[in-house]
């Protein structure tokens, strides 16, 4: 089952930049040679390559053997997730209690981070000898450092009525207990070093998250759920992972894009709405041969999917849903479509993908969203608006999106991978 070995990615998955390195590992074991964005590329045909332009976003790509016959293919996803990120200065002393400040990333589900036992992990950036290249050490704790308490019920009787939590003061998780030996100052930065084996005055950064280190568990009297922190949105970067470079007949150009910042809007350097994939296709079909018409035939010709989880049908708030269009855990990969492009929607895209599903047995279902819940947006229209092919937007549909662990059906990632393999086959 594709979901044991997703848990396992995951329970390393703890950062985008975990995510990145994790990916690059399964792509290595693949034979997929790495490129370096600030040197030329020699690309042979028949290649399998990958490329890091910025440590939390990875490309990879696989050439055709032969004549070229089809556009060009994409899968996209991305590597980030809502959670809690700590500020430079991290320590803040409270009523005799060591806390963490933080800034609320994305949109997470506020209570679900309270009572659990939390951790840290993401980069620290060190002096070096070289001004525009630090050293950098990717970090994770691993086990529980922080938590966030609520408040007893004793002192808020109507908490059970919904309780609106302040992102400055309530949502700070509790490091420890002051002592009179305690740096309140310094002490972050010195636990930092200590972790990393490296002194605390040559720590010149760090970009470091609160993440959910609870193991990945299944549910259900058949096990057939899985519950899981970060569903949102490794399934996908696993799946795309897993699914490119296992074609040998491919009659063109496949490529897996994984993102950073969706959660926040996207538009960053490393994310979907900027020139850095486009310019990854120009660098590839330079470095393969090609002309620039030729990379815009195989566009024109080309088809993209924008893999992100969607929304199963809630059993207590169904009519949150539109009934007749809505989805289960367990019916497969998820087609999401919008009238309104907040998903990607193209009838003859969605009539191909179709077709492709039914041909290869692969279990799907289309959605939409309640006229008057009009959801989130996702990478798919994004992308397309910078590289016009036909695009629909899918994933595996999940239940409590943007908490701080969510549940999805089983079996659905065995759907999601198999589309992806034949998607690049």
């Amino acid at each position: 089952m594709s979901a044991k070995k997703l848990a396992e990615f995951i329970k390393k998955a703890v950062s985008p930049y975990h995510t990145v390195e994790e990916s690059r590992k399964i792509l290595e074991k693949k034979g997929f040679k790495r490129l370096e964005a600030g040197e030329d590329w020699k690309l042979a045909k028949g290649g399998k390559y990958y490329v890091i332009p910025f440590k939390t976003a990875i490309f990879a790509f696989t050439l055709p053997a032969g004549r070229t016959s089809r556009g060009l293919h994409i899968a996209a996803a991305h590597t980030d997730f809502p959670c809690l990120h700590l500020k430079p200065k991290a320590e803040q002393e409270s009523a005799g209690y060591m806390r963490l400040n933080t800034e609320v990333y994305g949109g997470p589900i506020l209570n679900t981070w309270m009572d659990r036992p939390l951790s840290l992990a993401g980069r620290v950036l060190l002096k070096s000898k070289k001004v525009y290249e630090p050293r950098e050490v990717l970090v994770d704790f691993e086990r529980p450092v922080v938590t966030i308490p609520n408040l007893a019920i004793h002192y808020n009787r109507e908490v059970n009525k919904g309780v609106e939590l302040t992102k400055q003061n309530d949502m700070l998780p509790l490091l420890g207990m002051m002592s009179e030996d305690l740096d309140k100052d310094n002490y972050f930065v010195e636990m930092l070093a200590k972790e990393i084996g490296e002194k605390a005055s040559d720590i010149l950064d760090f970009d470091l998250i609160v993440y959910n280190p609870e193991a990945p568990v299944f549910v259900g009297m058949n096990a057939d759920m899985l519950s899981c922190p970060r569903l949102d949105n490794i399934t996908s970067c696993f799946a795309l992972v897993e699914g490119i470079g296992n074609e040998t007949k491919a009659a063109g150009v496949n490529l897996i894009a994984l993102f950073d910042n969706e959660e926040i809007g996207s538009g960053t350097k490393q994310g979907a709405d900027s020139a850095l994939l486009n310019g990854i296709l120009k660098r590839i079909y330079t470095a393969f041969g090609k002309s620039e018409t030729e990379l815009e035939n195989d566009i024109q010709k080309g088809f993209l999917l924008s893999v992100d989880v969607a929304h199963a049908l809630h059993p207590a708030k169904t009519e949150k849903f539109d009934r007749h269009n809505c989805m289960l855990m367990g019916e497969g990969v998820t087609f999401k479509l919008s009238a309104n492009q907040r998903y990607s929607y193209d009838a003859v895209a969605v009539a191909s993908l179709q077709q492709l599903c039914d041909k290869n047995k692969i279990k799907y279902k289309k959605f939409v969203n309640h006229s008057d819940m009009p959801g989130g947006g996702t990478l798919g229209p994004i992308i397309s608006s910078w590289l016009p092919m036909y695009t629909v937007d899918i994933g595996v549909p999940i239940l409590a999106m943007h908490s701080a662990r969510e549940l999805m059906g089983a079996a659905d990632q065995d759907e999601l991978e198999k589309l992806i393999r034949v998607f690049m086959e």
